[in-house]
């Protein structure tokens, strides 16, 4: 019997040592927004942690979110990354607004 196929991405990235510092690189209140971001930093081969900050509710209203952390050596590669995204998403904005106002249609 031939063995299965193993994945052609390769192994899963593992989350960063407990013994490295972390260094957080982003945050949000939105967790869907934490989990694109730490989507674009595991397809750069950057692990990642997301971490909670809420705090109670009927103590501190409002207050919360989650962060991203990473290994120290790789922050400033994790950050010029996510620079880079929300630039792009920024300017493929502001092209859509702009198609919106053209000319007089034919």
């Amino acid at each position: 019997m031939d063995p299965k196929p193993q994945s052609q991405a390769g192994p899963a990235p593992s989350p960063p040592s407990a013994d490295e510092p972390l260094v957080e690189v982003f945050g949000t209140k939105e967790d869907s927004e934490a989990l694109v971001v730490q989507g674009l930093l595991d397809s750069a081969g950057i692990d990642s942690v997301i971490v909670s900050l809420d705090a109670p509710q009927e103590v501190l209203p409002g207050v919360g979110g989650v962060v991203i952390r990473v290994a120290a050596d790789k922050a400033e590669e994790a950050r010029r990354l996510i620079e880079e995204y929300r630039t792009a998403a920024e300017q493929a904005g502001d092209e859509d607004e702009t198609e919106g106002v053209s000319g007089p249609a034919a």
